[in-house]
């Protein structure tokens, strides 16, 4: 059983200027990262993307990102003994700015044969700190838990690989499910699910994928060799908005693949494929994230980060439970829905596990050695 690491348990106070610091510095990494952005976007933007957004806008938010790491490091500076914080943040804000922070233009972009989703990871890592860091900041649920814990930096790395890519976990997830299913006559059916109004066809997008994944997510539980992989996603013990990008490599392929299936046989509409890739992309965040929000009744009818928390829960006495991802009746249906009440698990993780620590030693530990022993005994199934 791996012991919570001390750091983990202590939440950093305001008016210390750590947190400040360490604000500062994210955003001046990130300044410099979209600065790079606009110089390069043949390589670093992703065309889908671009199109959402105009270049003045991003400049507009750039500037202000800018502006607000420099207000960080000198708040830092002012109230933290330790200046180390402060004055990377400002080094590194001031670079930004030297390399055309402020004066950096959109341009027309060309299309090349390949690229990484740089302006996704920077936009979408922006928007979801801006929402769920305040959020657990006023309601957290474990108000013991640092938010800058021992693995924070790991989590990070996770969340950084899977956007910065996203165009290459798009292809190798689309091409199972067109090799199985590519040769159906499925045109007429096609065209119905695009003719529904816009609510029907989010909702049946929501519903048939979870059943998908629902799937899915029970044999990775159930089966041994594939809880290796899964049980990463579980390692952390510091449940927050950040913990839900922590999944391996393969949980990421199957899971991606099998959710795609329902989304490519029922052929529904590429604005419907938007809308239901934003709505994963922020409620996966907050199923995860350190808050108490309870959310009424519709924690009943939507999945809620006391309901996926119970499904992280490290006691054995709880395993198997809540393994939908959107909508809590088809645990209901299938018998393995747990929600009691108001309480939450005292503690999060797997007990059973020990795991190296860092990104690249978690990508490569389970293909090697199981988490569970040292000698690759694989006898005692999961009954997660």
């Amino acid at each position: 059983m791996n012991e919570p690491d001390e750091s983990m348990t202590q939440r950093l106070k305001i008016g210390e200027g750590h947190i400040s610091g360490n604000a500062s510095i994210c955003l001046a990494v990130m300044a410099m990262a979209a600065v790079l952005c606009f110089h390069y976007p043949e390589y670093l933007t992703t065309p889908e993307f671009r199109e959402l957004y105009t270049g003045e806008m991003m400049k507009t938010v750039l500037m202000a990102v800018i502006v607000a790491s420099f207000l960080f490091a000198t708040v830092s500076f002012l109230l933290s003994k330790e200046k180390k914080r402060a004055v990377t943040g400002i080094v590194i804000s001031a670079m930004a700015v030297a390399t055309g922070g402020f004066e950096v233009q959109a341009r027309s972009v060309e299309k090349t044969v390949w690229h990484v989703g740089l302006d996704w990871l920077l936009i979408d890592l922006l928007l979801l700190a801006v929402i769920f860091v305040p959020i657990e900041m006023a309601f957290p649920q474990n108000k013991r838990q640092s938010r800058f814990h021992a693995e924070w930096r790991t989590d990070l790395v996770y969340f950084t690989v899977s956007h910065l890519f996203v165009q290459f976990f798009g292809v190798i997830t689309q091409a199972p499910a067109k090799l199985m299913f590519g040769w159906m006559g499925l045109a007429p059916f096609q065209h119905w699910v695009q003719q529904l109004p816009f609510v029907a066809g989010f909702l049946l997008a929501l519903f048939v994928t979870d059943l998908f994944q629902y799937a899915a997510h029970r044999l990775f539980h159930s089966h041994v060799y594939l809880w290796r992989f899964h049980s990463v996603h579980h390692s952390t013990q510091a449940m927050d908005w950040l913990a839900g990008s922590r999944t391996h490599f393969v949980d990421i392929f199957v899971t991606r693949s099998i959710s795609f299936i329902p989304l490519y046989v029922c052929g529904f509409s590429e604005f419907t494929f938007n809308a239901y890739i934003l709505f994963v992309s922020i409620h996966a965040v907050l199923i995860h994230a350190n808050t108490s929000i309870n959310f009424g009744f519709v924690k009943y009818l939507l999945v809620t980060p006391q309901f996926h928390h119970w499904h992280h829960c490290e006691d054995p006495a709880h395993y198997g439970k809540n393994f939908a991802i959107h909508f809590p009746l088809i645990d209901r249906i299938f018998g393995t829905y747990y929600l009691p009440g108001t309480t939450w698990p005292e503690a999060t993780g797997v007990r059973e596990g020990s795991y190296p620590k860092g990104y690249w030693k978690q990508l490569k530990h389970p293909f090697t050695k199981s988490p569970f022993d040292n000698d690759l005994n694989m006898e005692e199934p999961s009954s997660r």
